[in-house]
């Protein structure tokens, strides 16, 4: 009889899809927001994604994350789609 050891390997991922406007910051001043919060550049339906360190984190983290970019993108002139599951 075959015994299976079943490992999760799933963390929280939150993914950021970026708007960009001609008038406000360039992509790559974006980018190098972005990846000093510790998010890393992706390919596919979203341009960035964080991470997270722990299985399973809080709504109210999670809100204050999503603060902690709307804060560090505001006055750039881009707008941004932000998900995590």
């Amino acid at each position: 009889m075959n015994t299976y050891l079943v490992v999760s390997e799933f963390t929280m991922k939150t993914y950021l899809k970026i708007l960009f406007s001609s008038e406000g910051s360039t992509p790559s001043e974006i980018k190098d927001l972005l990846l000093n919060m510790g998010f890393k550049a992706a390919k596919g339906n979203y341009d960035f994604v964080y991470e997270w360190d722990e299985e399973s984190t809080g709504v109210e983290e999670l809100i204050w994350f999503a603060d902690k970019v709307h804060a560090a993108l505001s006055n750039s002139h881009v707008l941004f789609d932000i998900e995590t599951i």
